[in-house]
């Protein structure tokens, strides 16, 4: 069993990730699911229909406005990078949190390295499933690393010089 990074914990994966060439046939009523785009845009009705959690990942190159109306429906939104220096969707997370509100779980998933998860942390996501080459509590360590912020970021409204002069 895959773990995961969760609100700065090395926890169990409970969801089922599946893949973008996944259908309906076969999914279970009540397992929880985080669903590929393409599968939501096709089958929105019949996933919402079912008893499980849903979320869904988007793909590099795949926009958040394509499911912004929507974003009630999912508990986890997942976003893939396919490679480590891909950060489009560090963008996408902010945007998730600062323009559309949105307060479920925000994932990496795909390349994703312990360097990465201090930035990522801080333009909104809150969980990460770290390559399965790599060890979570390891990266884990990655939120130790620096002590003090002085940009202002979804984890840290306020710039340093704010804060000081507060």
């Amino acid at each position: 069993m895959q773990r995961i990074i969760k609100n700065d914990q090395v926890v169990d994966e409970t969801w089922h990730l599946l893949p973008k060439d996944t259908t309906l046939d076969g999914l279970t009523n009540c397992d929880d699911y985080l669903v590929p785009l393409a599968l939501w845009r096709e089958h929105s009705h019949a996933l919402l229909a079912r008893d499980g959690g849903l979320g869904v990942w988007l793909d590099a190159g795949e926009e958040i406005e394509e499911i912004a109306d929507a974003l009630d429906n999912f508990q986890v939104i997942a976003l893939n990078f396919p490679s480590f220096t891909d950060g489009r969707h560090y963008s996408t997370a902010s945007l998730l949190r600062q323009r559309y509100g949105y307060q479920g779980e925000v994932r990496a998933i795909g390349d994703v390295l312990r360097d990465q998860l201090f930035a990522m942390k801080r333009c909104g996501f809150d969980a990460f499933a770290v390559r399965e080459d790599r060890d979570p509590y390891d990266a884990l360590k990655a939120f130790e690393e620096f002590s003090e912020v002085y940009q202002a970021a979804i984890d840290q409204p306020l710039p340093l010089f704010r804060r000081r002069s507060a």
